[in-house]
């Protein structure tokens, strides 16, 4: 122990982090190839930043439907903010640009997460939420779209199972 750790005491640790395993498995299953070889989703930074965006926007309404989770959804956010940040500011865009970006950012995530609000009970919904926020309106293969489609629908069912801790945990 230092010595100013035995004057001051020690710090708490930021409640964010227990959520970080979570934000770990996300960004994980942002990645997964099947995305981006079958799914036809571009493998681009915008391509895995719209996956990722998708798959914590997903998170995030489950959160919203279990009581006590608020807090830890808001921690979970934080967590994408920080990161976003961190990854702008190592890509060398200054403080001005990030400021505004993260504004962009965070309109994205909230459009994510209206757009698929209620969308896995109406497949017309769902494939109109996945052609606007993954492919952008673009032309895209039926076959890419369905699975997508159905990836998502799975894992949507997989987080309706999940209680709070389950979340925490990050078994997902």
């Amino acid at each position: 122990m230092s010595f100013l750790q035995r004057i001051f005491g020690q710090a708490a640790p930021d409640p964010k982090l227990k959520l970080q395993p979570l934000y770990t498995a996300i960004i994980a299953k942002g990645r997964l190839l099947h995305w981006y070889e079958q799914g036809q989703v571009p493998d681009t930074l915008d391509g895995r930043f719209d996956m990722i965006a998708t798959i914590l926007a997903m998170v995030i309404l489950r959160m919203e439907e279990i009581d006590g989770a608020a807090q830890d959804s808001a921690y979970l956010t934080e967590l994408f903010v920080d990161d976003m940040d961190a990854q702008m500011r190592e890509a060398g865009i200054g403080d001005v640009v990030v400021a505004k970006d993260m504004g962009k950012i965070m309109s994205v995530l909230g459009g994510r997460i209206g757009a698929f609000r209620g969308a896995f009970d109406n497949p017309d919904r769902l494939t109109a939420a996945i052609l606007r926020n993954i492919y952008e309106g673009g032309p895209i293969d039926e076959f890419a779209q369905k699975h997508v489609a159905g990836k998502l629908n799975d894992f949507w069912k997989m987080l309706q199972s999940a209680n709070q801790e389950t979340l925490v945990e990050a078994k997902i």
